[in-house]
């Protein structure tokens, strides 16, 4: 079908086109409630999912669900397979226990439909793990990504590119966990099946290598993680149509590089292609255009530039909150970005408005436990102490740290963030005997998960001495 030879090259305004006009030849001479109608909804769907519009793909993903809740039997693959697409729409919007529920039901389903070591159960498994994921709950999501890769251990070759995918997935969890040598580890087992099973400028290959250079890129050894992000890029320069979003993804992960090294001039040539690619494949408020925004307004406010950073991060916003459900957690981040800025200005009070208004988004769109309510606690925090308020300041500073205790493994560099925050605090207050405790364990944290060279460590090291020479 041309709509799926669309759909597959990025153009999705085309493949809809190809899909709806299949769908009125179709309605013509098929009854209202036939399968064959279901399965043209749901490629709709997919488009509208794919191009950020997600109330309008829940619409059609919804016809689809309904259509063969009444043609299909309780236990039909299909009808499992829509659970899992509505369940699709929820976790993009930020709505992760409906998420949960609708990707229950197709493992419900997909369980007693098929023989248990099924590649589709594997990608059962897997959406509920990817959910947990975006709630924060790490552990609770490796264990159902290994559940889908022991399926697919069994299941399938050793050199099968869904193997690469569930290595893939669980390498993902470890990064966002700050075990980078574990993430490494999972990225180079699916990379070299990628090597083996698929051509050399395959797009899998691509995303391979940009998710190795993206834990360098964590890791601070940015001449690595540019060296894997620009195999990517060249991977997708030569793979892909040039307004393809894939493409924007790929000019953006080189501008955060240059952009974690300071070279500002560089970061706004590469953010800038990527926006213009986007501008191009997408519909004017789709969510990646308000990121592509923010990232813009992120390099202006490290520049120092805060009325143009505002200005960027302001049609961010207008996007998010015309795209998204009024409690996703992109919209949080994004009252977050322009607290940070007014924090910067020295508009303190603006910036707790703005911070606050982010945390009650989050504590209602994430679980208790989950580490970017610690980081909100963490900005309030910088902003009291900003204000010289350093009981204040400690009072979010703690409340950051008992979450990132029970959410991170404990060598997380963010633990370590927020040690060293609290230590400041403590400087600050003049209590350097208390300081100097908390700097110690951000550094031992530092030096056991970010290579000797990352700045952190010499930062970390330079609040010591400080401290140190005021006691």
């Amino acid at each position: 079908m041309l709509g799926e030879v669309k759909y597959e090259q990025g153009q999705y305004k085309e493949a809809e086109l190809f899909y709806k006009t299949a769908l009125e030849t179709y309605r013509k001479t098929l009854p209202k409630d036939d399968p064959t109608l279901a399965e043209i909804y749901q490629n709709i769907g997919a488009v509208h999912c794919s191009m950020g519009n997600y109330s309008k793909a829940l619409e059609y993903f919804k016809t689809a669900l309904m259509i063969r809740e009444k043609a299909l039997s309780s236990n039909h693959p299909d009808l499992a397979e829509s659970y899992s697409w509505v369940g699709l729409v929820y976790n993009s919007m930020g709505n992760y226990s409906k998420a949960l529920e609708f990707y229950e039901k197709d493992l419900e389903i997909t369980k007693k439909a098929l023989p248990p070591n099924h590649p589709s159960l594997a990608s059962s498994y897997n959406n509920i793990g990817q959910v947990y994921n975006n709630m924060g709950d790490y552990s609770k999501a490796l264990e159902f990504c290994e559940k889908a890769h022991q399926i697919l251990e069994k299941a399938l070759p050793p050199n099968h590119p869904s193997l690469a995918s569930s290595y893939h997935d669980i390498g993902q969890l470890y990064n966002n966990m700050g075990d980078y040598s574990k993430a490494l580890e999972f990225y180079e087992k699916a990379h070299q099946i990628y090597e083996a099973a698929l051509l050399p400028d395959h797009p899998d290959l691509a995303t391979s290598y940009s998710n190795i250079g993206q834990v360098y890129n964590n890791m601070g050894d940015y001449s690595k993680a540019l060296e894997f992000y620009e195999k990517a890029h060249k991977i997708r320069e030569k793979a892909l149509p040039p307004n393809h979003p894939s493409l924007a993804s790929s000019y953006n992960n080189i501008g955060q590089v240059y952009n974690n090294m300071g070279d500002y001039s560089k970061v706004l040539e590469f953010y800038g292609k990527a926006h213009k690619i986007r501008e191009k494949a997408l519909p004017p408020n789709h969510p990646d255009l308000a990121t592509s925004y923010n990232n813009i307004g992120q390099v202006y406010n490290n520049m120092g530039d805060y009325s143009k950073a505002l200005e960027f991060y302001e049609k961010a916003h207008q996007i998010y909150e015309i795209a998204l459900p009024p409690n996703h957690p992109f919209l949080a981040t994004s009252y977050n970005n322009t607290g940070g800025v007014c924090n910067n200005m020295s508009d303190y009070s603006k910036a707790l408005e703005l911070y606050e208004k982010s945390h009650k988004i989050l504590e209602k769109a994430l679980p208790s436990n989950h580490p970017h309510l610690a980081s909100s606690y963490n900005n309030i925090g910088q902003v009291y102490k900003n204000m010289g308020d350093y009981s204040k300041a400690l009072e979010f500073y703690e409340k950051d740290l008992e979450i990132s205790k029970k959410a991170l493994p404990p060598n997380h560099p963010s633990l370590a963030t927020s040690y060293n925050n609290i230590g400041m605090a403590y400087s600050a207050k003049g209590d350097y005997l208390k300081a100097l405790s908390f700097l110690e364990k951000a550094l031992s944290i530092r030096q056991k998960s970010l290579p000797s060279i990352h700045p952190l460590i010499k930062v970390t090291k330079d609040n010591i001495d400080y401290v140190k020479k005021k006691m």
